[in-house]
């Protein structure tokens, strides 16, 4: 009895019965119009008049309900007010209008069903309750068996006085059961009426896609930016605290470089932080690094940390696209924080950068440390990020121990499509 009890009045049933009585109001619209169309036809004058003008004028309406479900905004709404009311998972629904003549009809379908399965029960949910209780009454209330009220005769007959409350309930039970039947199927039928189709999916998994490669991107400028910041920091203190007593130019040298290493990472940690703030239609308030603004810079600040670099620039980097110097500049950024890294402040890089063609040509070599970044557990990021930025502008890179020294060579072309659209 409990479990019978629930699946007729429990809160998910009663959540479909409004969803269901929603219909029917939804419906009202077009009766009224289907009324006015067929109340000729009967004789009548008011809106409702005889039970067949009402069937009548709801069969009319409902094709007008079809016609206007044809509108965009009909399945976004009708998802919505599935997802409130008739505890349906959220993954079996779609998003968005319907993109396809087949989701559009399916879409149809539905609002259709929901109107008209709505409009009965909004109906018998009107005229049941009220009957009900009246034959529950009519025992203990002589006046409601008054012939003034014009009852069947029958209602007088003790036997009808015995089983009227019995009937009054069985009829509220009856209603019940429809409203649970109906929204049980409706509830069944929207997945199918109202999931997503493969247009829609696709949609789905392109937005994903979005989302995750801003999510690699915003990643890769922190690896490389503030990691980048984080390991010449590191070192250029170490460097300063060693020389602290008998070298106390370069500690101001170390300390000039820490400052404006910071000072520089702020700004390029608010350009990085500019990526999420684009999509919500805000600028970057600081310009990202390129190898003709920044590349001096970033030597000089690397050199600061102890670390030997001989740099050649075989290219004229104000001429370089723009998102091509971009780029470039964070590969030899991570090339040098690999070095930092990996081989410590003693170490030394041999940095060239070079336009061989119609390709930009980054190469950096430093000698092999005792445990490669490829090795290193817990690492290759800094690589991943480096094929990453190549990748994307059309380029390869390649990294790995050559006679001795760990070598990365990276290829950017200088005219290739993607890099147009990146502009």
């Amino acid at each position: 009895m409990t479990s019978l009890a629930t699946a007729l009045f429990g809160r998910r049933t009663r959540r479909r019965w409004i969803h269901l009585i929603l219909g029917g109001a939804l419906a009202m619209p077009y009766v009224f119009v289907g009324s006015v169309a067929v109340g000729p036809l009967f004789g009548d004058k008011t809106f409702f008049g005889s039970f067949g003008a009402q069937l009548s004028a709801f069969a009319v309406g409902l094709p007008l309900a079809a016609i206007t479900a044809l509108f965009p905004l009909t399945r976004p709404m009708s998802v919505a007010a599935v997802r409130a009311l008739c505890a349906v998972p959220d993954e079996s629904l779609a998003d968005g209008p319907a993109r396809t003549r087949a989701a559009r009809g399916r879409t149809v379908a539905w609002f259709t069903l929901h109107l008209g399965l709505g409009g009965v029960i909004s109906g018998m949910s009107l005229a049941l309750p009220p009957f009900a209780a009246f034959l529950v009454a009519l025992p203990f209330v002589p006046a409601l068996r008054d012939d003034s009220t014009g009852p069947p005769p029958f209602f007088d007959e003790p036997w009808w006085l015995v089983l009227s409350p019995v009937a009054g309930l069985l009829s509220f039970a009856a209603l019940a059961a429809c409203a649970a039947a109906a929204g049980g199927l409706l509830a069944r039928w929207a997945p199918g009426l109202l999931g997503p189709t493969p247009a829609d999916r696709l949609a789905a998994a392109e937005r994903r896609a979005a989302d995750l490669a801003v999510r690699n991107r915003l990643a890769r400028e922190l690896h490389d930016s503030v990691g980048h910041a984080l390991s010449a920091v590191t070192l250029q203190a170490s460097a300063a605290r060693r020389v602290l007593d008998h070298d106390p130019e370069f500690v101001r040298e170390a300390l000039a470089a820490i400052e404006e290493t910071t000072r520089r990472t702020v700004g390029e940690l608010d350009a990085v932080l500019g990526v999420l703030r684009e999509g919500d239609g805000a600028r970057p308030t600081a310009p990202a690094p390129t190898l003709g603004a920044d590349l001096d810079g970033l030597l000089r600040r690397t050199r600061a940390g102890g670390l030997r670099v001989s740099a050649t620039v075989d290219a004229d980097p104000d001429t370089l696209p723009p998102q091509v110097s971009r780029e470039a500049y964070r590969i030899v950024q991570e090339a040098l924080s690999n070095a930092l890294r990996h081989g410590g402040d003693a170490t030394s890089v041999t940095l060239r950068v070079a336009v061989v063609g119609t390709e930009l040509t980054v190469t950096a070599e430093n000698p092999l440390p005792a445990r490669s970044p490829a090795s290193r557990p817990g690492g290759g990021h800094g690589l991943r990020g480096i094929a990453d930025r190549a990748r994307l502008l059309g380029g390869t890179a390649g990294a790995g121990p050559r006679d001795g020294t760990w070598r990365l060579d990276v290829r950017l072309p200088l005219k290739d499509e993607r890099v147009e659209r990146q502009q």
